[in-house]
């Protein structure tokens, strides 16, 4: 069935259920030769694992990740890789009394609709589970990424309303809400709890930037870099709303306002003064920072009393008791993270061949070669 792969040249498969004995994913088009181990991979993996903090959902799941394939001395050998998360803490009688409900804000009515069938133990394949195996793409991902001076860093610019005003990176992994302004952390948290405290949840806005990224990447028409980080930042089931640069904002600019100038720094890159475009001009990477922003739902699952109806289409009241995530945004960072590594991953392995073929057959425009240093 299509739906569970993701990428051309960098591609991973997902597979598995939120209450289901493993989850885990496929990986083709890993270059050989790059250092990798089970640790190059936990380390995202305990970032986005449940039962991590106050703000998260109880759930203890270590979310460790076995190496079973496509891994031989620490070194990637080409072939394909495979990774394997066993789920430890799954609970599926917790979900029986609401098999023959809807939930509001899940996927339960679609689902059934679509198939004839679903798994009605905490959503299977569209439980937010299924993302710790894109966050473990995703940290192979960035292994490739890192071997090109490419890092992938994101942060919650805004959660339950309140809004980062200023950009510490360095503070973002030292608090539970992964705020880069610890001028709002306390209040943040404040706020999820007292959600939580009322039988409720929270939204927010994950933003993600990429540095050290050259030129050149993404292809027009229908492959623009954007277009490709759109495709898989809206694939995460609580991602509602997609940003590049200044996004929205743009519509209350004037052209003068709006537009990057470029200039030539002192190292004689060409280089824009401001980023408005989010690193990116005709779908294509210009060397400045890419930066993409998410708008995070409220987590669906929630104690209040919601109206909804059964199988037999009557009426009924709902409440979701259970273990749930009061906001999602917080552990949905390495989320996105992963899925802008990978779309980088496979842009850069698609340029790689773009590059093969202009040395094999070379370019019809001399002007090419003064910027062949930005490729």
């Amino acid at each position: 069935m299509p739906g569970s792969s993701f990428g051309r040249i960098f591609r991973v498969t997902t597979f598995g259920e939120s209450h289901g004995r493993a989850i885990g994913c496929i990986i083709e088009g890993m270059p050989p030769n790059i250092p990798l181990v089970e640790e190059d991979i936990q380390g995202d993996l305990d970032r986005r694992r449940p039962g991590q903090s106050e703000v998260a959902t109880p759930r203890q799941e270590t979310d460790t990740v076995e190496i079973l394939s496509g891994v031989f001395d620490g070194l990637t050998m080409g072939p394909s890789i495979a990774l394997l998360i066993r789920n430890k803490d799954s609970r599926p009688s917790a979900y029986e009394d609401l098999k023959h409900k809807f939930r509001p804000g899940h996927a339960d009515y679609s689902y059934l609709v679509k198939y004839g069938i679903r798994d009605w133990r905490g959503s299977g394949r569209a439980s937010g589970r299924e993302t710790a195996t894109r966050v473990a793409a995703g940290a192979v991902a960035k292994k490739l990424l890192a071997a090109h001076g490419i890092t992938v860093t994101g942060y919650v610019s805004e959660l339950a309303g309140l809004k980062a005003e200023r950009l510490e990176m360095d503070t973002i992994e030292s608090n539970i809400v992964r705020c880069p302004d610890p001028d709002k952390v306390d209040e943040m948290i404040a706020r999820v709890i007292a959600a939580r405290d009322a039988g409720d949840s929270v939204g927010g806005v994950v933003e993600v930037r990429v540095s050290g990224m050259k030129a050149g990447l993404g292809d027009p028409v229908f492959d623009k870099l954007e277009a490709r980080l759109a495709y898989g930042i809206m694939s995460i089931g609580s991602v509602k709303g997609f940003e590049v640069g200044i996004g929205f904002a743009c519509k209350d600019m004037n052209g003068s306002e709006f537009n990057d100038p470029f200039t030539i720094d002192e190292t004689g890159k060409v280089r824009t003064t401001t980023n408005n475009s989010g690193g990116i001009l005709g779908g294509i990477s210009t060397g400045e920072d890419v930066v993409v922003r998410a708008a995070i739902r409220p987590p669906a699952s929630i104690a209040k009393k919601q109206q909804t109806v059964n199988w037999d289409k009557k009426a009924e009241d709902i409440e979701v008791h259970g273990r749930h995530d009061p906001s999602i945004a917080p552990r949905a960072v390495p989320v996105l993270e992963a899925m802008v590594a990978m779309t980088i991953a496979d842009c850069l392995l698609i340029q790689d061949v773009y590059l093969r073929e202009r040395e094999t057959f070379g370019t019809l425009h001399d002007a090419a070669a003064i910027f062949d240093d930005e490729l």
